[in-house]
């Protein structure tokens, strides 16, 4: 990054600043709604009602002057006095004090202002006005000290929440998206096993969860790719050693049918290996962009018999079909042959003369069952775990005239999978028994729904 673009890329925030700073505003906001709330509610509700009680001491004062005169009067306001602590009028209209004689006219408000309450300056002042005018009552006093250790227990409590939701924000969504951020790190740099195995249900769990699935995906398809670079370096350097001799042989030699015809076979087993490559790297794209869609099992069985009959008549052996399988599985039709021709041709390929090759076709209300045993010499015990590995034969030695590349099994496992079912072998003792499974329509809409909810 050149200076110039790292002056114009903003500094990154820290997220923990960020809740920080979303927790303080919050509170203010909260503050200052509640503050808002304070002043409505004692605009509309606590100085009318401080109204009435001025205007309900007004008339008492007046009545105890009607009744009593001046020192009826007096009494009133003495024990309000004593009450409240601090001094009580009665004014007349000129704000001349009933008791005293004394011009209080300060004390009132400028016409045509009936009433007034203030504080400022220490120092509060109330008056009210009589319904006809004739009369003020009013009061004054000095304001005490602000009474702030009387609300510092609350400030502390609201520091102390604000610092308990930061943490419990930090616990809970800092802390784990750094670790999300460190694993993905990590995986970006090499570590194809970091996982981060967070169990949460919520939106941080549900990327951990996507995140996790993303990684095993990658590692089987980068260790994968490497496995199959590593075959097809070894697979290829034995036709492409042969195919240069048999060149120089060629150029040499007085007998040129003999080369050519290793030539042939050479580049025919290249072509072969590379045609397998092709395929498997075709199963292995994206599934979005396969065809996949409502597919008759039975149908494609039926195809793969009619176009293997042939191959298993000049091998001279016969092809034994059992049961049918009526529902329907979603799919690609395609990928689906392949992997029930790739099998079925595995057996043809290691059956002996006269023999045949049974493959029974079943269902039940999951799943479409097919199997294919042939009568052939089997596979080692030791080997059976890994004859649907890429270019794996039992035999190292086979060529392209006794064997394959290897890779028919493991295009057929591939595709299996991309269908979300199984694929296993066994020895039958004679021969080998392959057994494919493939979810049926509805399960297997339920196996994509489930994968889409959690991606």
């Amino acid at each position: 990054m050149s200076l110039r673009e790292r002056l114009r890329t903003p500094p990154p925030i820290s997220l923990s600043f960020a809740v920080v700073l979303t927790v303080v505003s919050i509170l203010s906001l909260s503050f200052l709604a509640f503050n808002l709330i304070a002043t409505r509610v004692q605009r509309m509700e606590i100085l009318p009602t401080f109204d009435k009680f001025d205007e309900m001491q007004l008339e008492t004062a007046r009545t105890a002057l009607q009744r009593r005169g001046r020192e009826g009067l007096q009494d009133y306001l003495g024990s309000l006095d004593r009450l409240f602590g601090e001094p009580h009028y009665l004014l007349d209209a000129r704000g001349i004090d009933l008791v005293t004689g004394v011009d209080r006219s300060k004390m009132l408000p400028p016409p045509p202002a009936d009433k007034i309450r203030i504080r400022a300056h220490g120092h509060w002042t109330l008056a009210h006005r009589s319904p006809d005018g004739q009369y003020w009552f009013t009061a004054e006093g000095e304001l005490g000290p602000p009474q702030i250790w009387t609300f510092l227990p609350y400030y502390f409590l609201v520091i102390g929440t604000t610092a308990v939701l930061v943490w419990l924000a930090f616990i809970g969504v800092v802390s784990p998206i750094r670790r999300i951020a460190t694993s993905i790190g990590q995986f970006g740099q090499g570590d194809l096993t970091v996982r981060i195995r967070n169990k949460r249900r919520d939106e941080i769990g549900q990327l951990a969860s996507t995140f996790d699935q993303m990684a095993d995906r990658l590692e089987r398809l980068i260790v994968s790719e490497r496995r199959l670079l590593g075959d097809i370096s070894h697979e290829l350097r034995s036709p492409l050693a042969r195919l240069k001799f048999a060149v120089k042989l060629a150029r040499t030699s007085q007998d040129n049918k003999a080369a050519l015809d290793r030539i042939e076979r050479d580049v025919d087993r290249i072509t072969s290996l590379v045609a397998d490559i092709v395929e498997i790297t075709f199963i292995e794209g994206d599934p979005a962009v396969q065809d996949m869609r409502p597919v008759l099992l039975g149908d494609v069985v039926d195809e793969v018999v009619r176009d293997c009959a042939l191959e298993a008549q000049v091998r001279e052996c016969t092809i034994n079909l059992g049961g049918r399988i009526a529902c329907e599985v979603i799919g690609s039709r395609e990928l689906l042959r392949r992997a029930i021709e790739n099998v079925l041709r595995n057996g043809i390929r290691y059956s002996p003369k006269n023999s045949e090759i049974q493959l029974s076709a079943s269902e039940n209300a999951r799943e479409a069952v097919m199997t294919v045993r042939d009568f052939g010499p089997g596979v080692p015990e030791s080997a059976i775990a890994r004859i649907f590995d890429p270019f794996f034969r039992v035999e190292d030695a086979r060529d392209a005239g006794s064997g394959g590349t290897g890779m028919g099994l493991s295009i057929a496992k591939r595709a299996v999978q991309l269908h979300h079912g199984t694929i296993a072998a066994e020895n039958a003792s004679p021969g080998l028994r392959v057994r494919i499974t493939i979810p049926l329509a509805v399960q297997t809409s339920a196996v994509v729904e489930q994968a889409s909810a959690g991606s």
